[in-house]
């Protein structure tokens, strides 16, 4: 693929002297990339595909780092936002829009008498743990996830924690995903202190021994909301989310991400007696009612029924999932995909079993000369234009990737093939996990 990126690195340059991280999200900046070798600006996207402003095509796997799930540019939510534009995006009183998604949210989701929208899953998840808060009248939170929800009360945990005054550090208590005895420590540690805990119902691993089943009866038990963070799995593993796909009950519920194909919206859902304290709090934002959003995400959500998208999304994601573990372990890279079809992640590893990021971000550098773009730092996501196709030739551009590596590649020196700089970790864990004190 011969390609070129000069507009690419014309706008980056540009963007130094105007855009702190050149862009508003961290995960997109060229740092987070092979830089020199990836493009840096999109142009446009249709379906799985985007072209970059020097008018290179690539399947993208990234997905807008997780919220497109069922292609870019998609015809029928184009036309609820384009319908929903020629009556308003945003009125001094509220649209019936609002009411006719919360009702349509309500129906599809477990467990949901109500829903309450944001423009962001940080803004959902912080918005339920206020209301945690209130409910319980009790301040720390237990907290196991990837991160993703960047106010006070959790970017204290992280090492861009400038400006997050200091007691909220003391207000998080962290635990390792499968590890209830980690959770059951906080709890002895912080006795009717703990307002919720905060769950991503899984990242990559799958849940052993009853995990899940034990963190919702120990909440329960302890008189603490159990806050499921669905901002990546809802509308992704599941029309009804996480909390079908695993049989588990969360008090308070927050989506994201899928639920808008690239919209700005976000929910928190609920039974009533939880929701109903959102009565009494301040959280309100001018924008949360803004309607071209609303009529979009209603549109997804007719798709994703109509269509029964996300088991085309599972069964096109197994092709990948499994064709790419069977072609690195033919050429004895270990290199494989983990987790789920839907939301996997590729590991490196090497002689000594250390995690490679050089290794990876070579293989990667080598697809993206084929057209194919993943993420080094991030996860890889399949949507439902994802197609066959797209499927062989990722396997095909692997392929080459590999014949690339192990040909050239000696002493493990995967760093001296790169074309561009290592993508530079955007942060790191402050707090440490709490383990169980035997």
């Amino acid at each position: 693929m011969d390609r070129s990126l000069t507009n690419s690195n014309n706008l980056k340059n540009r963007a130094k002297k105007v855009v702190p991280h050149l862009t508003g999200t961290f995960s997109r900046a060229a740092p987070s990339y092979v830089e020199g070798v990836f493009p840096v600006y999109a142009q446009s996207a249709k379906g799985s595909h985007f072209i970059d402003v020097d008018g290179n095509e690539y399947i993208d796997y990234l997905m807008a780092l997780g919220p497109i799930t069922l292609g870019y540019n998609y015809e029928p939510v184009n036309q609820a936002i384009i319908s929903q534009l020629k009556e308003g995006i945003l009125f001094s009183l509220p649209h019936p829009i609002e009411v006719k998604l919360s009702e349509k949210i309500c129906e599809v989701i477990p467990y949901a008498d109500m829903a309450k929208f944001e423009k962001s899953g940080s803004n959902a998840v912080t918005a339920a743990v206020r209301a945690a808060r209130a409910f319980t009248k009790r301040d720390k939170i237990a907290y196991c996830g990837s991160g993703g929800v960047w106010h006070d009360w959790q970017a204290a945990m992280v090492s861009r924690d400038g400006g997050v005054p200091k007691f909220n550090s003391e207000l998080i208590k962290i635990f390792d995903y499968n590890d209830v005895d980690g959770l059951e420590q906080i709890f002895e540690d912080n006795k009717n202190e703990i307002a919720a805990v905060v769950l991503e119902p899984t990242m990559y691993e799958q849940p052993q021994n009853d995990f899940l089943d034990k963190v919702r009866k120990i909440a329960t038990q302890n008189d603490s909301l159990l806050v499921l963070d669905e901002i990546v799995t809802g509308f992704r593993f599941d029309i009804a989310g996480a909390q079908k796909y695993f049989n588990i009950k969360g008090d308070l519920v927050c989506f994201g991400k899928g639920m808008g194909n690239g919209l700005p919206i976000s929910c928190i859902t609920g039974p009533s007696e939880f929701m109903k304290t959102f009565d009494e709090l301040w959280v309100s934002s001018t924008n949360n009612s803004e309607n071209l959003s609303l009529a979009g995400t209603y549109a997804v959500i007719k798709e994703m029924e109509e269509k029964n998208t996300i088991s085309h999304c599972w069964d096109i994601g197994k092709k990948l999932f499994y064709g790419w573990n069977k072609t690195v372990e033919k050429f004895g890279l270990d290199a494989k995909m983990y987790g789920y079809p839907i939301r996997m992640h590729m590991q490196c590893f090497d002689s000594t079993k250390k995690e490679s990021l050089s290794m990876k971000s070579l293989i990667l550098q080598e697809m993206i000369k084929k057209g194919i773009f993943m993420s080094v730092l991030g996860g890889t996501f399949i949507c439902f234009s994802h197609s066959e196709k797209d499927i062989e030739n990722t396997l095909t551009a692997l392929e080459s990737a590999c014949e690339f590596v192990t040909k050239n590649v000696k002493n493990e020196n995967y760093g001296d093939f790169l074309e561009g700089l290592m993508p530079k970790s955007i942060w790191s864990m402050k707090i440490f996990p709490t383990k169980k004190n035997f």
